[in-house]
């Protein structure tokens, strides 16, 4: 199965990086074809078009990534707002709905990287260091999941999170998706991608 999807980054942002590995982790005869399009404020007026011509070019459904709370944090977040936004853009594209689906990452994707602390151990690890993190067992509940891993981060490394490089460091440090299975948003995600009830 060919899968479009699209983000609200830029074409080496975290999200994209992520999504894209966790959907060959959940499938991994997964083809996947991904437009950017750098910022939430694009995604809503954009994704229509990008939804058009990832259909058209083979994809058999497409998924609209996005974080509800986005780090720059201007405004208070909306999930009916963006909704509605998202399917206007479609329909003035006139996309065929049925075949798009939309997964709202809550608050953002970091919150995703929070469920699994063993990742994280992982990856501030070092051979004379063993980095312990204590679980978080609700991180779709957690307030700015990227502060958090931010202050995780300068904590045991003197340095802040970087999404583009240690997010997908992250993802990738998971020993498997049991701590994911248990984020909603990820469910969701892993659903509109595969077809897979996790």
């Amino acid at each position: 199965m060919k899968v479009g999807m699209i983000f609200e980054c830029g074409p080496q942002g975290a999200d994209k990086k992520v999504c894209e590995y966790l959907a060959r982790k959940i499938d991994p005869t997964i083809e996947i074809d991904s437009v950017t399009l750098d910022n939430k404020n694009n995604l809503v007026s954009e994704c229509g078009r990008a939804a058009e011509g990832l259909l058209k070019s083979g994809s058999d459904r497409v998924v609209i990534i996005w974080d509800l709370h986005p780090s720059w944090r201007q405004t208070a977040p909306c999930r009916k707002e963006d909704r509605d936004d998202i399917h206007r853009s479609l329909k003035a594209s006139q996309v065929d709905l049925s075949r798009v689906f939309l997964v709202c990452i809550e608050e953002e994707l970091e919150a995703w990287l929070i469920a699994d602390n063993r990742a994280i151990e992982v990856v501030l690890s070092k051979p004379h260091r063993q980095v312990r993190i204590d679980r978080i067992r609700d991180p779709q509940n957690v307030s700015n999941p990227k502060k958090m891993l931010t202050k995780i981060f300068r904590e045991n490394t003197k340095r802040p999170y970087n999404d583009l490089v240690d997010a997908e460091k992250i993802v990738r440090a998971m020993p498997d998706l049991e701590r994911l299975k248990k984020v909603e948003t990820f469910i969701r995600f892993a659903l509109k991608i595969a077809d897979v009830a996790l």
